[in-house]
């Protein structure tokens, strides 16, 4: 389809301000991202569906880029991945950080170089360091001591992997207690407080199979404050310290991860990456500065900052049910291809879409089709007060973290994903069928 572009809406009143740039609004209610009217990929497409904005995607990028022009930054595959995605990622110069031979296979096979691939993980499957390996993989990422012998067996003693070490640096930090990731009662890396990072690196030094290019952290995701990487900055960099007068050898990478906050509904905080970029490099000049040590290259990865504000999630309206306690509004997807609001007790801001209403404010609650009570998408929002069965919902800020922890919950299939750009579309994922689903149930 193609649509002439509309221009975009500036939102003083904060209903569009968490869209993605290229949000506009049309006549009778009509939303167009990318220049596409959001109910006309409902019609084509059927809901739920996904809409992700190959623009602003790219645009994202390319500010990652320009905030840290001497870093390299790799896109958090975890995020979410498809092989359109890929191609983007990589024609703006973004490398990848993946989480499991799955992610590093997509991404190889639609011709992304290896070696611009981070391997990690808290535990790597043997299909994962092989698959790693055969790939030829840039770097892979130590996250526990099993694994230096394991790797170093699987390089075979003629060959060489680079690898860095996780290193838990005692800071908790991010948006919920399930995503906070650099304190030490949690499975990721190893602590700098007991010794083990120490000690890990001592053996990996051991291992001529081996060669450590640096130490790798990561914090948590939706932090909001730049502080914590500050002080992962000054932790890490004393670690690099001890490792240069330990073992005369200096660590030539420091990566700081991503989990950079982004805001879900208007008036959310998020990190400021300016700030993030300036402070960060002044830290580390300052903290290598004092330690005698060359500044090392930094690498970041972000993942839900690249492609997060990029997608929208459309559905369709089943069912509006009164109770004494509220109003539930019951729409064609939920859990299933967004768990957060489950998981993390998220909270969403949605929008009519696809047809005007000049009725007054109602308070609702946007729940899921699934049999849990917990599947909530957005609770105490405001609707119109006509809303019926048959309506399109669209839910802004749905590019990451929906559909890559997407399940088939009751047998529902995972929705497409449709890219727009430019006032044109076209689908990158298709949905799954019940075909796909029974294709897999071959115990009968």
């Amino acid at each position: 389809m193609t649509v002439t572009p509309l221009r975009p809406v500036a939102a003083p009143a904060g209903d569009l301000s968490v869209w993605p740039a290229s949000t506009a609004e049309g006549p009778n209610g009509r939303v167009f991202v990318g220049g596409v009217p959001l109910d006309e990929v409902a019609q084509s497409h059927g809901t739920p569906v996904y809409v992700l904005d190959e623009a602003e995607v790219r645009d994202r990028c390319r500010t990652y880029r320009d905030a840290f022009p001497e870093a390299e930054v790799h896109y958090a595959a975890k995020a979410f991945l498809c092989r359109a995605l890929v191609h983007w990622v990589e024609e703006e110069g973004l490398g990848l950080d993946v989480c499991s031979a799955g992610e590093l296979e997509l991404a190889v096979t639609t011709g992304f170089p290896a070696e611009r691939i981070l391997l990690h993980g808290n535990a790597k499957s043997p299909e994962d360091l092989r698959t790693a390996l055969r790939l030829g993989v840039g770097r892979i990422v130590i996250d526990s001591p099993a694994e230096i012998a394991r790797i170093a067996a699987a390089v075979g003693p003629k060959g060489r992997q680079k690898v860095m070490l996780r290193v838990t640096p005692g800071i908790s930090a991010g948006g919920h207690a399930k995503i906070r990731t650099g304190s030490d009662d949690q499975k990721f890396g190893l602590s700098l407080r007991d010794g083990h990072a120490q000690h890990a690196i001592a053996r990996i030094l051991d291992q001529p199979q081996l060669q450590l290019t640096g130490l790798h952290c990561h914090l948590g995701s939706q932090i909001t404050d730049v502080k914590p990487y500050l002080v992962a900055v000054r932790r890490l960099v004393g670690l690099m310290a001890r490792t240069r007068d330990a073992h005369g050898v200096v660590l030539p990478e420091l990566d700081l991860g991503g989990g950079h906050g982004i805001a879900y509904r208007p008036g959310d905080p998020a990190l400021d990456l300016t700030a993030l970029a300036r402070r960060v490099r002044a830290e580390l000049i300052e903290s290598c500065a004092g330690a005698g040590l060359p500044v090392p290259r930094l690498i970041v990865e972000p993942g839900r900052a690249v492609t997060g504000p990029a997608g929208v999630a459309v559905y369709r309206v089943l069912a509006v049910k009164t109770t004494p306690e509220r109003v539930f509004v019951a729409v064609d997807g939920g859990m299933s291809d967004n768990p957060r609001p489950a998981l993390y007790g998220v909270r969403y801001v949605p929008r009519l879409i696809g047809r005007p209403s000049a009725a007054g404010p109602l308070r609702a609650t946007v729940v899921g089709r699934h049999c849990e009570a917990g599947d909530v998408l957005a609770e105490d929002v405001s609707l119109p007060a006509d809303i019926h069965p048959g309506d399109l919902l669209a839910l802004p800020v749905a590019g990451a973290y929906h559909l890559s922890m997407a399940s088939s919950y009751n047998l529902v299939g995972r929705p497409p994903v449709v890219a727009v750009s430019a006032g044109t579309s076209r689908l990158l994922v298709r949905r799954e069928s019940l075909a796909d689903l029974r294709a897999r149930d071959i115990g009968l």
